[in-house]
């Protein structure tokens, strides 16, 4: 045991994490030259595209130090992303030390400081590195110090790297067999392993990556899932080399994988702990809980036929991402669908991307919501994620909303414009902390359903891409908010209802009928949009009907044959306009996603 590290990598995204990884499995020969690609931790195309890691990976490396003994590291990488903000902490609970990995030209960002409190938090020992120092922008000795104000460590702590040209990863070996402590356990005593992730794979069920506390785990012998209470066999268990590499025994302080015929990743949660019949624990391994999605969207096919497609390839997402939830929902002007929930924006945008991609489904989405607790007037409790289940106005007693602790880190010069950005989505201020002379770290509470939006891009484009943003879930709170109709010719169209604060609901009204009016197409009888609120119209535009020019034929002769077509003409629009239904196309569905980027 005191030659196994198993450490992971703190980094904010693009920071270069995974490519100083491929440089770690180079050095130590855990990869083949000819198996070497890019970003190898990194399996789908998306992550790879947009330099982010989605799902944590693990793997361990072999690596024989300048004292000549033969350490075993056991790398687990993680996402870096705050959608993704359980995985890493319980990839971290896996670990006894932390790679914190900061870009030369970029400096310390939000998520970086969010997930380093949580190391610590762990007691988990931290060696910073400064990556990209190769790099003609790189800012070693500025962003040296914003390290040592953030963590108190010297100067000599830090280890300068390039993930590209692999310069100081020697050094960085060596720190890690100094530097991070080996792990803690005991082999005799009752099995307890914490699943740090999981994947699923068509022939062998649910693969379950664990790191072993206590005890010693068995090929064959009989397990139990602690949180699920499900039982199996671990048929097969093993180290996670770039490929599996079976093993007969798992003692505590390894890392590796276990194979059970498990059908469902719902028995695999991660966080949960693995115990042995043989030698049975009895408390688990503390800080589990339920992974509760944060965003719900309405999922539906762009023809209706193809929702049974898209019903499989949604059970096929959700085999290898276990947080991804959904339920049939049908729409009246959308026809079936379903109400999917997601941990985040990103998360939701990957989703969309990989049913597009990898299922080639072409699918509307209605607007992210989060989830509203409604008080009714006769004292009961109805959660409300979808703006259709919103009982009548005169029904609510109060509609209470998540908030969150957001963490801003930005250059000084644009702090005026973050505040602002903050105050239009209805943000409290807390405080403003000045990192150094240049960067500032402001904290302001919001409300969960104003950044689930396109806070995010506002913030970035706001601050030409410097500012950085973390956040937390901390309560719910009550607060002024309406579901805000849209009507067609009196008729509710329940795909473009939406819940919004009574403040801006007015101008969100006016302006959404106004895109509708410019979307929708005329007809040969006028189609009247309005915005509701309850039975309450706040806001109302007029789709002219197309005239036939009925009278063409007519030249010459007396004005009453005229009066007469057109009166003739008249009759008939109003008979159509009973029996008329209006044709919206898909571009109006898509209006509301972009109501805010006029």
């Amino acid at each position: 045991m005191k030659n196994i590290r198993n450490f992971c990598i703190i980094a904010h995204i693009d920071h270069g994490k995974s490519t100083l990884a491929d440089r770690l499995l180079e050095r130590t020969g855990a990869i083949t030259e000819r198996d070497m690609q890019e970003q190898i931790l990194d399996d789908m195309d998306l992550e790879r595209e947009r330099g982010i890691t989605i799902k944590s990976h693990a793997i361990k490396m072999d690596y024989t130090a300048t004292d000549g003994q033969t350490y075993f590291f056991n790398l687990i990488d993680t996402p870096g992303h705050v959608d993704f903000a359980y995985e890493v902490s319980r990839a971290l609970k896996a670990c006894e030390g932390a790679l914190l990995i900061v870009d030369a030209t970029q400096g310390v960002e939000a998520q970086t400081i969010s997930n380093l409190y949580q190391a610590i938090d762990q007691n988990l020992e931290i060696i910073p590195v400064i990556n990209k120092i190769d790099l003609p922008g790189a800012d070693v000795e500025g962003i040296s110090q914003q390290i040592i104000d953030l963590i108190g460590c010297t100067m000599d702590e830090i280890i300068p790297v390039s993930g590209k040209t692999g310069e100081g990863v020697e050094v960085l070996l060596e720190e890690i067999v100094l530097r991070v402590p080996p792990p803690t356990g005991n082999p005799e005593k009752p099995l307890k392993a914490l699943i740090f992730d999981s994947v699923f794979n068509t022939y062998r069920g649910s693969i379950v990556y664990v790191r072993i506390m206590d005890g010693t785990l068995r090929k064959g012998e009989k397990i139990r899932f602690m949180a699920t209470k499900r039982d199996y066999e671990a048929d097969e268990i093993g180290y996670l080399r770039i490929k599996m590499a079976p093993a007969d025994i798992l003692s505590a302080g390894e890392v590796g994988y276990i194979i059970g015929n498990v059908k469902s990743l719902e028995d695999t949660k991660v966080g949960d702990t693995v115990t042995a019949f043989s030698n049975m624990a009895t408390v688990p391994i503390p800080g589990y809980k339920e992974v509760k999605p944060k965003v719900f969207s309405g999922i539906y096919p762009i023809n209706s036929e193809d929702f049974e497609s898209l019903r499989t390839a949604l059970e096929k997402l959700q085999l290898n991402d276990a947080s991804l939830q959904y339920i049939p929902e049908t729409s009246v002007a959308l026809g079936f669908g379903f109400r999917a929930g997601f941990l985040g924006m990103l998360h939701m945008e990957i989703i969309q991307e990989r049913l597009d991609r990898e299922f080639d489904m072409d699918i509307i989405t209605t607007v992210p919501n989060v989830e509203y607790v409604v008080e009714t007037t006769d004292g009961k409790k109805v959660i409300v994620d979808n703006p259709t289940d919103m009982p009548p106005p005169g029904r609510i007693e109060r509609v209470m909303e998540p908030y969150i602790k957001a963490q801003i880190i930005t250059p000084a010069e644009y702090i005026g414009q973050v505040m602002k950005l903050c105050q239009e989505k209805r943000g409290s201020y807390v405080n403003t902390i000045y990192l150094d002379a240049k960067r500032v770290d402001i904290t302001y509470e919001l409300p969960l359903a104003e950044i689930v939006f396109d806070f995010y891009d506002k913030l970035k484009s706001q601050t030409r891409g410097y500012a950085s943003l973390d956040y937390d879930l901390i309560e719910n709170r009550p607060g002024q908010l309406v579901k805000l109709d849209i009507l067609l010719n009196g008729d509710s169209v329940d795909a473009l209802s939406c819940i919004v604060h009574r403040d801006k609901a007015y101008e969100w009204g006016r302006r959404l009928c106004g895109k509708l009016k410019k979307l929708i197409p005329r007809q040969m009888y006028e189609v009247i949009i309005q915005a509701a609120i309850g039975t309450k119209v706040i806001s109302r535009d007029t789709v002219r009907a197309l005239r036939k020019d009925v009278t063409a034929k007519c030249y010459g002769g007396d004005i009453t044959r005229k009066r007469k077509l057109l009166e003739k003409q008249k009759e008939g629009k109003k008979r159509m306009k009973q029996v008329g239904t209006v044709e919206i196309p898909q571009e109006a569905f898509l209006a509301v996603l972009s109501m805010d980027n006029d």
